[in-house]
């Protein structure tokens, strides 16, 4: 909806949206219920912060700075299996990797998801992460 006011020369440009919380941000949703969010925006800073730390812990594994899992999880103050868990990130096949770090990994990929056991071939992992029951189906090459 568009209103002129004549006296100052403005044009006033009404939409209708809604504004939705997902993942500790505000989304803006269109008058047609599609989401909508500025340019840069849908890097997902979780999963961005646990490939990071992998890739981190890792490097402090085979720098020996740490020896083991155990010895590293107590430096970090953090679960033994967790860190397990997190480090078999830095086995995600770098496309994938490149993609959660752009912000184009499927609007569904959560932490859970990778942190749950996936295959090791990067062609498997494609199919599993970019093609999982009912996800948006992109390329991480797009």
């Amino acid at each position: 909806m568009a209103i002129l006011d004549s006296t100052t020369k403005t044009i006033t440009i009404r939409i209708p949206i809604k504004m939705r919380q997902r993942g500790g941000r505000k989304l803006i949703l269109a008058p047609d219920g599609a989401d909508w969010a500025p340019a840069g925006a849908k890097v997902h800073n979780v999963l961005v912060k646990a490939i990071v730390r992998a890739y981190r812990w890792r490097k402090l594994l085979e720098a020996g700075t740490h020896a083991t899992i155990e010895e590293l999880a107590a430096a970090e103050r953090i679960n033994p299996s967790y860190v397990s868990r997190l480090l078999r990130l830095t086995l995600l096949a770098p496309d994938i990797v490149e993609a959660v770090l752009d912000g184009r990994q499927p609007a569904g990929l959560q932490l859970d998801d990778l942190l749950a056991p996936f295959p090791v071939e990067w062609e498997a992992q494609k199919l599993a992460f970019w093609h999982p029951q009912g996800a948006r189906q992109i390329s991480p090459d797009a």
